[in-house]
């Protein structure tokens, strides 16, 4: 552990929790696939844990994560300097691009099948692909999720470059314009990617968000969606 990190976590504390002692401090940098930071406090002692990928940030960028993680930890209220700092530096050019390495070389997707037992998402993307696209775009990876997941209906993953269905759609009663809305929906960052603007990460961007509107049956979709 860093003396000078464990200084610096040592002051924020004392800045968040003035009158209490600081508990013994366990900082260490791990090789997680993304810029996960932790914190819990076991047996009267803090146990930090942060991305190996941010070991060589700034001072200042350290102090904003020993601020913030120790603020949610203690229910104290974030200062928007701190968390401005944080989003800043991890949204920047450089550390986005380092991050989606590391999720690349690191991380592991876990593909089945994109053949269900009643939907084939192969064949609803080139369906969509050529109704909305013209069949420019490059098919990624598709595959059904282990789980019927409720709550992460359907993601992409550009790092792997694929698109996770949930389960629960893969049934006789799902309509067609549902798969086909949310497909629709996660096919549309392979045409208007992940933009940063002033710091902070544009993930539906105005033109995401106009082509979107295009889809036919969006509010039926949707209604649907919002009954799962």
């Amino acid at each position: 552990m860093s003396p000078q990190l464990q200084a610096i976590f040592e002051f924020q504390y004392r800045e968040l929790r003035p009158r209490a002692p600081i508990p013994p401090l366990d900082i260490r940098f791990r090789r997680f696939t993304s810029l996960n930071t932790t914190i819990r406090l076991r047996e009267g002692k803090l146990h930090v844990r942060l991305s190996d990928l941010l070991e060589q940030a700034p001072e200042s960028v350290h102090t904003a994560i020993a601020h913030i993680l120790l603020a949610k930890l203690y229910k104290k209220p974030v200062a928007p300097t701190h968390a401005d700092r944080y989003r800043r530096y991890v949204s920047s050019e450089a550390v986005s691009r380092q991050a989606e390495h590391i999720r690349q070389t690191r991380g592991r997707k876990r593909i089945l099948t994109a053949r269900g037992h009643h939907y084939d998402l192969d064949e609803v993307f080139e369906t969509l692909n050529t109704r909305f696209f013209h069949g420019l775009l490059g098919r990624p990876v598709l595959t059904w999720s282990a789980h019927h997941a409720r709550r992460m209906l359907g993601h992409y993953d550009a790092a792997h470059n694929t698109i996770v269905v949930s389960r629960v759609f893969d049934r006789p009663d799902t309509p067609r314009c549902a798969i086909e809305y949310l497909l629709y929906h996660e096919m549309l960052p392979l045409k208007h990617p992940v933009r940063t603007r002033a710091g902070r990460r544009c993930i539906h961007s105005r033109e995401f968000q106009a082509e979107e509107r295009l889809f036919p049956e969006l509010e039926a979709a949707k209604a649907y969606l919002k009954r799962l």
